[in-house]
């Protein structure tokens, strides 16, 4: 029902700040919880940390608590990852994600924005 596209993804040095996008073009979005993942290469994918449809919970990956920030904005159908002191081990392909909230299925998928960090 939901089509994502991740955006902002690039290369910074570690210690730097990113801000992804993840703008959903369904009319239903904001019914939706959206979650963050990332997938490094030789590594499984990841939960980085999601945000309910609401916009009123987060939750966070103790790897990137305090670093990282999810917010929304459901009139721009557009959820963000604030990502700060950014590390080398924060390289990875990054996609967003939306399910129903309470089911524990992450339903639909962006394509990924490539975020790489030197050290």
């Amino acid at each position: 029902q939901v089509q994502l596209v991740e955006t902002g993804g690039g290369l910074v040095q570690a210690g730097g700040s990113l801000r992804l996008s993840c703008t959903a073009s369904g009319r239903t979005f904001s019914v939706y919880d959206v979650g963050w993942f990332r997938q490094a290469p030789g590594k499984e994918r990841e939960f980085v940390g999601a945000v309910s449809a609401s916009g009123g919970t987060t939750n966070y990956a103790d790897s990137v608590k305090g670093r990282f920030t999810i917010s929304r904005d459901n009139a721009k159908n557009t959820v963000y990852l604030q990502m700060n002191s950014l590390k080398p081990e924060d390289t990875a392909v990054y996609y967003c994600a939306t399910k129903m909230p309470g089911r524990p299925v992450w339903d639909y998928w962006g394509q990924g924005t490539q975020v790489t960090v030197s050290s």
